[in-house]
């Protein structure tokens, strides 16, 4: 943790009580990242190995009109397919090659499996190999699991991610790697905010483009922008990156310190860096600050399902004044939280995995003001007379970075006005 951290650190929550639970839980499957990633790099496609029941969920999540093109699509498995009357590999590869005869700019395809027997049964990541050899130079194949069985709701980018740093250059030269999904404004506020304060060269992943994918190695000094991305850090430190740990850019302070620890961590000049933050963190003032007065003093309880949950908390609690309930988290990853967890009030009750009803249980007695939770859970809440905030729409709006504070801070105070508006 760097010293800028531990200095704002006072009583933090370096070692909080943790509730950890193994039951019966209420998150989307891996799948749904799909709806972020394929917005961000261009010129991929993802191609679900799976049922009817993963389109429907694509289609819904992401609001795809019937006539757009979108770059996602699944491969239904049919029942001749379930019966065992078609070879399976086979069928894959044909859905393949049309795809691709009808979509040459697809430069880099993803086979991304999921929950059915007959897909789990197949070598996804054989059959990536063998399209990769029949069809570069043109599009690289590869693969990986958006499976519920094995992945919850954000693992998917984690496990898309970490099937690209393989394929990544190898480079030794001084640089900064941002690592996590952004929206092209959010990025395009780092990479300003790197260059006036001479940080660089910076690159991101995933990039924009498939074509364009960024080189590591031992002179790369990894940031993650996401609190989910195990995998991928693990991945990118055996490639021989850095990482420096720091709470995430997530409202007006988590941005500055994970701002600071980059150029500290660049060598770069500390005055030159708060020029540069400067106009940023003077507009986020302005925006948090429309949203405090309705948000002061309020209880907010957090369902495990984004990984989001910590930083979220962290911001709501430090910058708007909210107190914490219960912080709910799928996988409380210590090495990544740490700079997040120090900053948190020190008796912050954080519950890791989930047994739903219990949770529940726990969440009704509290009676909070406001509640972080899936759809599944939302609706039954809201007809209890109980504010809610879907955890998915957090991850589908631009949260990161100075100039989405305040429209951040506003989506927690947009169900606490459409609730007081009800009652009247």
């Amino acid at each position: 943790m760097s010293a800028a951290i531990r200095s704002e650190a006072a009583a933090g929550c370096a070692a909080p009580p943790v509730i950890r639970e193994r039951g019966q839980r209420e998150v989307f499957c891996g799948l749904t990242g799909i709806v972020w990633l394929h917005r961000r790099i261009q010129d991929a496609f993802f191609l679900v190995v799976g049922s009817r029941t993963c389109a429907h969920l694509l289609q819904s999540a992401a609001g795809v009109m019937i006539f757009a093109e979108p770059r996602f699509a699944t491969a239904i498995i049919e029942e001749r397919d379930l019966a065992g009357r078609a070879d399976m590999d086979d069928e894959l590869d044909r859905v393949v090659a049309r795809l691709l005869e009808r979509r040459p700019d697809i430069r880099m395809l993803f086979l991304v499996g999921s929950c059915p027997s007959e897909v789990i049964k197949l070598d996804l990541s054989r059959a990536a190999s063998r399209l990769t050899r029949q069809f570069l130079p043109q599009t690289r194949v590869l693969s990986y699991s958006g499976s519920g069985i094995e992945t919850t709701f954000t693992q998917g980018e984690d496990a898309c991610l970490a099937a690209l740093v393989p394929e990544l250059p190898a480079s030794d030269s001084p640089q900064l790697m941002v690592a996590g999904a952004l929206p092209d404004a959010v990025e395009a506020e780092f990479a300003t905010i790197f260059a006036e304060a001479g940080i660089g060269p910076v690159q991101f992943l995933p990039p924009r483009r498939a074509t364009a994918l960024p080189p590591v190695g031992p002179g790369t000094v990894l940031m993650l922008a996401q609190p989910f991305l195990t995998e991928t850090a693990r991945l990118l430190e055996a490639r021989g990156a850095r990482l420096v740990v720091a709470p995430f850019p997530i409202g007006a302070e988590g941005t500055r310190l994970w701002l600071q620890a980059a150029a500290q961590a660049m060598g770069s000049d500390p005055a030159r860096l708060a020029a540069a933050m400067a106009p940023g963190i003077a507009r986020a003032a302005i925006g948090i600050g429309r949203h405090r007065a309705l948000l002061e003093g309020r209880r907010i309880f957090f369902f495990p399902d984004s990984q989001l949950e910590v930083p979220l908390a962290r911001f709501l609690s430090r910058e708007l004044g909210m107190e914490l309930v219960e912080v709910g988290t799928p996988y409380l990853n210590r090495q990544h939280l740490a700079g997040e967890l120090a900053l948190l009030p020190a008796e912050t009750q954080l519950s890791e995995g989930q047994d739903v009803d219990r949770q529940l249980d726990r969440c009704r007695a509290a009676a909070p003001d406001l509640v972080v939770c899936g759809l599944g859970l939302a609706n039954p809440l809201e007809a209890e007379g109980t504010a809610t905030k879907w955890s998915i729409e957090l991850l589908f709006s631009p949260i990161h970075g100075f100039e989405q504070a305040g429209d951040l801070a506003g989506l927690f105070t947009r169900p606490l006005r459409r609730r007081a508006a009800l009652e009247v």
